[in-house]
């Protein structure tokens, strides 16, 4: 899936929660045996592969990968069905109630989670033992479940975004527009520049942090084990503080209180915040729909004070019920394989998970053009990016996060009882006790 929701790996989906929390369970167990998997030689059998509102954009790419693998393999035959964007994880909770998942699924990091609590998923660390070296360590543990305990997808693509700002504001505030910030400090340092230089005429910042920026704060946000959350720390009262003081001091758009992220991107569009997260199909929406910003438009790499960018990332996934888990596990191999990762990444302006494809000058080499200049530094990310979103994270918990931050940054509540009601929240919704 290639839309905003697909890439940006956003809170677990209510409905295939539901059905981990409820306890679903494949009944009878997985019929694929446990242990390592052989799948090369002679293959035979059919599958059905399952993709996620890809059809429309890429029939010819996904028809030449079939039958490219079919020719390969003349015994085997694969029946592709692309389900739409809109009830998606309605479409797997219905297949998963009825033991009946295809035998090759592309899925998300929230969608996987539960189907492998529920042991629907073919576990690869014991499948294919050796797997996980042909992949980026982090793209790899976006599939890695301590809850599970296993991994439970190939990774497919991936993507990160630079960071944008607007230079003749950067030049306006007095900081110097070669200079970007490039940690979350540096940027709430320049934030308190901005507004004693600007008396609330423009803002750095254009709204809250959401809890992927807590973990690229440097806050540990679930305990080892991944059974409860843990963004109630004295570094994560610290960071919430910082906001607090950029609202004091008009570095923080007093409507961030309220704003969504949309709501906050048009602000960064219309010249009122000089700093925006964003990703690499912004920029010809600001060329399009805000030609004075892309005159002024600088372009520079996430802010992280951890050294992981964050990444979002789609995954392939095998069924542990497949009839044929060699022709499954061959054809999984083959669509995330450098190869054909490498290809897809050039057709969709995503990036592949497999080491060593990021040396492709595709991803490297500058031409002089923005959309280029972007791609590189997002691409120079990937290798080292962490998914910083907890799989379980939910739509109820960042709204009842931003609820929380919105009060202790306009004083109604301190930072610490604020990130506590929300840990206590969002812990009772995964079930963990106080």
């Amino acid at each position: 899936m290639l839309t905003r929701r697909g890439l940006v790996a956003g809170g677990a989906l209510g409905g295939l929660l539901l059905l981990s929390g409820c306890g679903l369970r494949a009944t009878g167990g997985p019929t694929v045996p446990s242990g390592p998997i052989t799948a090369d030689g002679d293959l035979e059998g059919s599958i059905r592969f399952q993709t996620w509102n890809l059809r429309s954009g890429y029939l010819d790419y996904f028809q030449g990968l079939i039958d490219e693998f079919v020719a390969a393999h003349p015994g085997t035959a694969i029946d592709w069905v692309d389900q739409p964007a809109d009830g998606y994880a309605d479409s797997l909770q219905v297949d998963a109630a009825n033991l009946d998942l295809p035998d090759v699924i592309n899925v998300a990091p929230d969608l996987a989670l539960p189907l492998a609590r529920a042991g629907l998923l073919l576990d690869l660390s014991e499948a294919r033992p050796r797997a996980a070296e042909a992949y980026l360590d982090g793209a790899w543990q976006d599939y890695s479940y301590e809850a599970a305990d296993g991994s439970f997808a190939y990774p497919w693509y991936l993507n990160t975004g630079p960071t944008y700002y607007n230079r003749a504001l950067f030049a306006d505030a007095g900081l110097d527009p070669d200079a970007p910030p490039t940690t979350w400090d540096e940027l709430l340092d320049q934030a308190l520049v901005m507004g004693d230089a600007a008396q609330g005429e423009y803002y750095m910042i254009g709204q809250l942090p959401v809890i992927a920026d807590f973990g690229l704060y440097g806050v540990p946000l679930m305990d080892d084990a991944e059974e409860r959350f843990t963004f109630d720390s004295d570094l994560a009262v610290g960071f919430v503080e910082r906001f607090r003081e950029a609202y004091e001091r008009r570095g923080l758009l007093p409507d961030a209180t309220v704003l969504t992220a949309t709501t906050a991107g048009e602000r960064f569009q219309s010249g009122q915040v000089a700093f925006s997260p964003g990703s690499a199909y912004d920029l010809e929406n600001f060329k399009e729909n805000a030609p004075q910003l892309y005159e002024n438009l600088g372009i520079s790499s996430a802010i992280t004070n951890t050294g992981h960018a964050n990444m979002t990332s789609q995954g392939i996934a095998v069924s542990s019920r497949t009839e044929h888990p060699e022709v499954a596990i061959a054809f999984a191999e083959f669509v995330t394989g450098a190869e054909k990762q490498t290809e897809f990444s050039r057709l969709v302006n995503v990036f592949p998970s497999t080491v060593g494809a990021l040396e492709d000058p595709y991803f490297t080499e500058e031409d002089g053009a923005d959309g280029t200049h972007v791609r590189v530094i997002s691409a120079a990310q990937v290798e080292d990016a962490r998914n910083h979103q907890p799989v379980v994270w939910t739509e109820e918990m960042r709204v009842e996060l931003q609820r929380q931050i919105s009060d202790a940054v306009v004083g109604r509540t301190s930072a610490r009882d604020a990130l506590e009601a929300s840990v206590s929240q969002a812990n009772r919704l995964i079930g963990a006790s106080s």
